[in-house]
């Protein structure tokens, strides 16, 4: 069973129960998700194995295990606060964000459903924006608006409010950091009531009460990029989130524009430098749309399989679990560099890395890299 091709029908009230458990519970992220769903078959088989996979694991304690009366509660919230907790393929998932290896299992979608099945781009850059910066991010979000794009940002200060406000009417969908319940700014609830009110959306991977932490904001930026053909991003320092963006975009295959600044100007160096790079240099919404039109021609299928989808091994040996754990350390490694040093089947490795990540001693990073915790 695939995630990402199971859900094309409805889920039942009792799956969308049993799904939300799982990706509630600790240590469980989407990849883990969808290993567990694709191995044992269901997201309540899984639940069941979840102890004693995180015992094999190392873990000292099982971590918390979302209950019933804990999911039901949140279902019941999110349908008052006007939230649908959607799973890839259903109406009102953002179709190409299905596509990303780490896709959310229950995605929060509030607001009118058909914006978030339009085409879309992305819009970042610096919160302390420049007037320039400002102006360009208004410009290029209206024009491609009026193409028929809706715009995703992230709803923060600068950049990202100033392509939310002026695509308020043709489309704009703000990817929250935090639960929907708890904005970031704060000052910016009026916008996102804006958002609402005039027909466009708002989406977020968190529960409600989830106030967002630093690292939750990482993790929103790949959602913004994931539900895009691109990202165009307009300002952005040397460490900027929004360069975080652009590097999710690259690595799940959108394309990625950059405004050209004053090298004057420490806001324009990251953008810059992605020019170097082989960012696609964006002066107008024109630039845009002739890099994406042969994409939209294309139709978006959730694809059947991935690497990571194949099969886990129902009790490796010790001497192998040993061999795998022996290789891990701080610094990330590939998994398939792990196969192949270790010489044991993939199924091994693989359920070597699902126990010591549900026993909270793992780390995946982008591009099929791991390290212990």
């Amino acid at each position: 069973m695939d995630i990402r091709t199971s859900a094309t029908a409805r889920l039942t009230d009792a799956q969308r129960i049993d799904w939300l458990r799982l990706i509630r519970s600790d240590n469980v992220g989407p990849r883990t998700f969808r290993s567990l769903i694709n191995h044992f078959g269901s997201a309540r088989a899984a639940l069941d194995r979840l102890p004693n996979l995180a015992q094999r694991g190392g873990a000292s304690r099982v971590g918390r295990i979302c209950t019933q009366a804990e999911a039901e509660r949140e279902i019941e919230n999110s349908r008052r606060m006007g939230v649908a907790l959607l799973a890839p393929g259903e109406y009102g998932y953002p179709p190409r964000l299905a596509l990303i290896d780490d896709a959310p299992p229950l995605l929060g979608v509030r607001g009118v459903l058909n914006v978030q099945t339009q085409p879309m781009i992305g819009i970042v850059g610096s919160r302390n924006a420049s007037g320039a910066g400002l102006k360009f991010a208004q410009t290029i979000a209206r024009d491609l608006g009026n193409a028929g794009f809706a715009i995703a940002s992230g709803l923060a200060r600068g950049i990202d409010q100033a392509a939310h406000r002026i695509t308020l009417d043709t489309g704009t969908v703000a990817v929250l950091a935090g639960g929907h319940d708890k904005i970031y700014p704060p000052e910016h609830e009026d916008l996102l009531l804006d958002i609402i009110e005039r027909g466009s959306g708002a989406i977020s991977e968190m529960p409600l009460g989830h106030g967002p932490r630093a690292r939750d904001f990482p993790r929103r930026n790949r959602l913004i990029s994931g539900v895009a053909l691109g990202v165009v991003i307009v300002e952005a320092a040397h460490r900027s989130g929004s360069l975080i963006t652009a590097r999710f975009a690259n690595e799940q295959g959108r394309e990625v524009f950059a405004v050209p600044g004053s090298p004057l100007d420490p806001r324009a160096a990251g953008t810059n430098d992605l020019i170097k790079q082989g960012a696609t240099l964006v002066t107008e919404a024109a630039d845009v749309l002739n890099a994406v039109q042969p994409i939209m021609g294309r139709p978006v299928e959730l694809p059947i399989a991935e690497s990571d989808d194949q099969p886990l091994d129902d009790e490796p040996h010790a001497g192998e679990r040993e061999r795998v754990i022996g290789l891990l350390g701080p610094s990330p490694i590939g998994i398939d560099d792990l196969i192949r040093m270790t010489d044991v089947s993939p199924a091994v490795v693989r359920t070597v890395l699902l126990e010591l990540e549900l026993a909270g001693r793992l780390e995946r990073h982008g591009g099929g890299m791991v390290c212990l915790l």
